[in-house]
């Protein structure tokens, strides 16, 4: 794949979704891999497995017979890790680099953009590909279902990567397809203000060669706002009539979604997911535009989303035995938790809903926790947890508790509890049996799986 003198390649900050699936990538691809991180997860496990020398804890010695270093956006460059490469001029590259040089080798490339959905949509792209024979080539920030892994390395001509706007680090691709699903108000640590954030997303598309193309969501008004930037030949898709494809008659049943789709005005097909809510019908949309672009047969496209699993961590259902049902989801911006709450609501209109959510990062608590009050508001008892730092250090007078009084003020008489104690014991009592469980956040939430379905057995 690159230089025959790049044998082997040292990933700081392996443990990340897009860093450990680029890593895997390139192991199969017969690179020697090693990595580190600092503390271990599902992923150092996974890869350890298969073969990848992980270390726990970053140390000079970690870089010995490295040919080239990739860390991710949220290492610092006063790594010791990177300072080491650096002394003895072992090259060092941030993963998007890296990324823009995967992509760069295949002759159609497919990048996802967007505040919300990038995960999903891949994952549908990949997925229709993938039944289509195209033999894609995928890296995707979540474990797809129908392949158990976030990488694929096929042998076709076409790429499937997320388009990441955090750090800015999706500038460094120029796909020949993009796709913008929205653009919100994120990632201010690394943004001054929702403007420079639309002029990042504006900057992405025009990368796109001449001869590329790129689809965007005609109802999301950043969107729209950008759209006389834009110099790149455009696609749009809808909810709402405006686009080139559209969806009308959207009708939800449990985690079941389906609409007709339109194209140009007339309709084409019907369409089914295995997955609910109208962010999941605009994901959809974008997915089929894809397709049908690069000649995918719509027949095909709507058969492949029957056999669509989805993706771990995107409403993902744990439980659902006699009636009781528990769901984990990736939710940690107030758009992704209002949403998820509502595709409930919608799939299960006779539950009461218990949300169990976990901040992620001070920096977004901070600026977002009215917001998070209000997308929390749609349940009808909740469990706060502390703040999740990941990447950051605590920002004084920024916890959980901010948004609890946020939910007060707004005289929300619901239970709502604020726990030191363990989810397990909070929701013990609470749980009456009826309710359907969310847990919510990127942060690591998603482990109390387990105590989460014994509360719900020995109810």
């Amino acid at each position: 794949m690159f230089n025959d003198k790049i044998n082997n390649i040292h990933f700081i900050g392996i443990g990340g979704i897009g860093m450990s699936g680029m890593a895997e990538l390139l192991f199969r691809d017969g690179y020697s891999i090693s990595g580190t991180d600092l503390t271990e997860n599902d992923r150092t496990e996974h890869l350890r497995k298969i073969g990848i020398n992980i270390s726990i804890g970053h140390s000079e010695k970690n870089i010995e017979n490295s040919n080239l270093v990739v860390y991710s956006s949220a290492v610092k460059d006063d790594n010791v890790e990177i300072i080491a490469a650096k002394k003895v001029n072992i090259p060092v590259i941030k993963r998007a680099e890296m990324l823009s040089e995967i992509v760069s080798i295949k002759k159609t490339s497919i990048g996802i953009a967007g505040t919300h959905g990038k995960t999903t949509t891949c994952s549908m792209v990949g997925n229709i590909l993938h039944h289509s024979k195209k033999d894609p080539t995928m890296i995707i920030g979540g474990i797809v279902k129908n392949f158990e892994t976030n990488n694929v390395s096929g042998d076709g001509d076409i790429i499937v990567v997320e388009a990441d706007e955090y750090d800015k680090s999706f500038l460094s691709l120029k796909p020949t397809i993009a796709v913008i699903n929205n653009i919100e108000e994120e990632h201010l640590d690394c943004y001054s203000n929702i403007s420079e954030l639309k002029k990042s997303f504006e900057i992405f598309i025009n990368n796109i060669p001449f001869y590329g193309f790129v689809l965007i969501n005609a109802d999301d008004s950043n969107i729209e706002s950008i759209i006389p930037n834009i110099k790149r030949p455009m696609i749009k898709f809808s909810l709402n009539g405006k686009g080139d494809y559209n969806a009308e008659n959207i009708s939800f049943n449990k985690n079941r979604t389906s609409f007709d789709l339109f194209y140009h005005g007339e309709k084409i097909s019907f369409i089914e997911l295995s997955v609910p809510g109208y962010h999941n019908v605009y994901n959809a949309l974008s997915s089929i535009a894809i397709c049908r672009e690069l000649n995918i047969p719509i027949q095909t496209i709507a058969k492949s989303f029957l056999q669509f699993k989805g993706v771990r961590r995107r409403f993902d259902i744990k439980y659902n035995k006699s009636d009781k049902i528990y769901i984990d989801d990736y939710a940690h911006h107030p758009t992704e938790v209002e949403v998820t709450i509502d595709a409930a609501k919608k799939g299960w209109p006779d539950k009461r809903i218990i949300s169990i959510f976990q901040p992620h990062l001070f920096s977004r608590t901070k600026i977002f926790f009215k917001e998070f009050a209000r997308a929390l508001e749609n349940s009808e008892k909740i469990i706060l947890l502390d703040i999740y730092g990941a990447r950051e250090n605590k920002i004084k007078g920024v916890t959980s508790e901010l948004i609890f009084r946020e939910l007060k003020n707004h005289c929300y008489d619901s239970k709502i509890l604020t726990t030191k104690n363990s989810v397990k014991e909070s929701l013990r009592k609470i749980y009456t049996g009826n309710e359907l469980i969310i847990t919510m956040g990127a942060g690591n939430l998603h482990t109390e799986s387990d105590n989460i379905i014994s509360v719900i057995e020995n109810e």
